[in-house]
């Protein structure tokens, strides 16, 4: 049999599993999940086959997931469905983070490939870095004044961190909804704040302020801008879902996609929410010397990645 016709008559079958696994979160009949779980035996056979005779297609990855999230769902799905936000924070989105290192990985490329073109344009043309800040922040600079001592000094910090805290997650929304436009959204967020950092990193630079620059952000800005990253990350799941969708309906690979990037960007939430108390709190202080203020931030980032990065045995033994 060949590829093709494999496909056109198997698809029927895979859909219809895709189906019955959506309706078991919601419970299923005890003869619904007899039917499930005949299904399940045909999926595992296809599964199979496809391994064997066509590796790497379309097909193999579709089947190779239908099979262990029928697995979960038919062994393991009960001990997954307990816990609340423990379960969530400890399995469900490491598992999704875990997916999307791959396109978080070319995020991160892309950041830094923008932060280090606006870094040499400003350094070479110093004159592009008031489109970025600003006159008064320029003249600022010329002082020996940073702009950013007066972000946080002028109203309550439950305010500012509000405020910090909303601009930070609708820059996280736009990378994430805006995959839905083939990724383009998720790419101009990520390139244009690289071009930013690097451009405001040269233009202090020239003003001999640069140190002062990375002490302010070195409590909040690594976690900051890793958050960015896999939101962009989760976005460009989404893009490549609506360009790549294989042998799945469009319309199911986006919405999986946009389910599993949805984990992703809930997981981060909270995170933005302390980013904003420590730029508040922390970040501006100017009692606190810079060690701690990048002790923080390391940490941080260190606490986050070993939370998002959690193994999941379950996970492990069945892919």
């Amino acid at each position: 049999m060949d590829y093709a016709r494999f496909v056109r008559l198997r698809r029927p079958v895979w859909e219809k599993f895709e189906a019955q696994l959506t309706a078991a979160r919601k419970g299923m009949s005890h003869a619904e999940l007899e039917e499930m779980a005949l299904c399940y035996r045909q999926v595992l056979h296809d599964h199979a086959l496809s391994a064997a005779r066509y590796p790497g297609t379309a097909a193999a990855r579709r089947l190779r997931e239908l099979a262990v999230d029928g697995t979960r769902a038919l062994v393991g799905g009960r001990a997954e469905g307990s816990g609340g936000l423990v379960a969530f924070f400890t399995r469900t989105f490491p598992r999704a983070f875990r997916r999307q290192l791959p396109l978080t990985g070319i995020a991160l490329a892309l950041f830094l490939l923008a932060a280090l073109w606006g870094l040499a344009i400003t350094v070479l043309r110093p004159g592009l870095g008031i489109a970025f800040l600003g006159p008064e922040a320029v003249s600022g600079l010329a002082e020996g004044k940073l702009w950013t001592d007066s972000l946080v000094s002028t109203v309550p910090p439950a305010i500012s961190s509000s405020a910090i805290a909303t601009n930070n997650i609708s820059v996280a929304l736009s990378a994430w909804s805006g995959g839905i436009l083939a990724g383009v959204v998720p790419i101009y967020v990520v390139l244009l704040n690289g071009l930013l950092l690097g451009s405001i990193l040269g233009l202090t630079l020239q003003y001999s302020m640069a140190g002062e620059l990375l002490a302010f952000i070195s409590a909040h800005g690594l976690l900051e801008i890793s958050l960015i990253l896999v939101a962009a990350g989760a976005g460009l799941g989404i893009g490549r879902a609506v360009v790549l969708a294989g042998d799945r309906p469009r319309s199911l690979a986006v919405r999986e996609a946009a389910q599993e990037a949805l984990t992703v960007l809930l997981g981060c939430v909270p995170w933005f929410v302390v980013l904003a108390l420590v730029e508040v709190l922390i970040s501006p202080s100017h009692s606190l010397p810079a060690s701690f203020k990048l002790a923080v931030g390391l940490s941080l980032e260190i606490l986050f990645l070993t939370l998002a990065t959690l193994p999941n045995r379950s996970l492990d033994t069945q892919t």
